[in-house]
């Protein structure tokens, strides 16, 4: 891991506080060719920030971290702004999956520089620069060539299963990271809170599909549960990644022109709090003729001489 100052559009001083993987930025070259881009999100399907690098050679995720009352002194620049962004390399078949999906609805096989045409996000196109992407459509979608052109798909049951092979790995860098999941773990610091044995095979499978399902629709999200065999919850919050509980850290960079906005859902109005049996027998007392206690603090008037 790398932190690094960097610059971005509309950024106030011009600069960022960055943390980034060396195989995201790789040669000085490439990182001299970084540029951020606006695509859909292929979860929220709203406007989000990512990162090519090497020209289109490496598509990264852009995620914000931010705590209230914070700032950073950049050289003799201060950055009001303080945020972390951290910038992680990306597969960019997510974000061609929502396209493949939803050109499968003509049930025919397109060319992929047709299926990736959105006005909204023109950047889309520059997905199909990066090395591995049309290599792996493969994966995730049926593939047909004449003479020398190829035209794609989607395939459901090429997807998922491609799916679930990301779900497995997941779990299996989860085991070697030594990370606890399942209902010992405490969220909000990422501790285990029980003394109790590993965690079984479902813990992890259900802890690694809430991490993917970051990168999926809510509907493929539901397919892949079912095709991983696992049942449903009755209380999914109790049992989702920490991930899926935090406050402000970790989320999806919003794309807007100034790139300064988090997702709305940060600011989510609490639920108040439950009333104690004292307060509700306070509650019930009748309160006829009673002075509040603020007017004993209050200042005397004084009284006016004749």
């Amino acid at each position: 891991m790398t932190t690094k100052k960097r610059r971005t559009p509309q950024a106030e001083s011009g600069s960022w506080v960055t943390v980034v993987t060396d195989n995201a930025i790789g040669t000085e070259k490439q990182e001299s060719e970084a540029a951020f881009v606006r695509l859909r999100n292929p979860s929220t399907d709203a406007a989000s920030l990512y990162l090519f690098t090497g020209g289109d050679v490496q598509l990264c995720e852009v995620k914000a971290f931010k705590e209230d009352c914070r700032s950073w002194f950049i050289g003799q620049t201060v950055q009001r702004d303080g945020r972390i962004l951290y910038i992680t390399p990306m597969d960019p078949l997510y974000l061609m999956l929502p396209y493949l999906m939803k050109a499968a609805k003509e049930g025919k096989f397109q060319p992929m520089d047709q299926v990736l045409m959105d006005e909204e996000f023109p950047a889309c196109s520059r997905l199909l620069g990066c090395p591995h992407s049309l290599p792996s459509l493969h994966h995730i979608a049926e593939e047909k060539e004449v003479g020398s052109l190829r035209f794609h798909r989607y395939s459901q049951e090429k997807a998922l299963q491609w799916l679930k092979k990301k779900v497995e790995r997941t779990v299996n860098a989860l085991r070697k990271s030594n990370v606890s999941v399942g209902e010992g773990v405490k969220s909000s610091t990422y501790i285990r809170v029980k003394t109790e044995s590993d965690a079984n095979e479902e813990d992890y499978l259900r802890y690694a599909h809430g991490l993917i399902s970051e990168y999926i629709t809510e509907d493929l999200s539901k397919d892949l549960l079912k095709h991983l065999e696992l049942p449903e919850l009755t209380s999914p919050k109790e049992n989702e990644p920490p991930s899926k509980k935090r406050k402000l850290s970790d989320l999806p960079m919003e794309a807007g022109e100034d790139y300064t906005k988090l997702n709305s859902k940060d600011f989510a109005r609490k639920p108040p709090k439950k009333m104690t049996a004292a307060q509700k027998t306070l509650a019930k007392v009748d309160k006829t003729g009673m002075r509040m206690m603020s007017s004993f603090f209050s200042p005397k008037v004084k009284a006016e001489k004749n």
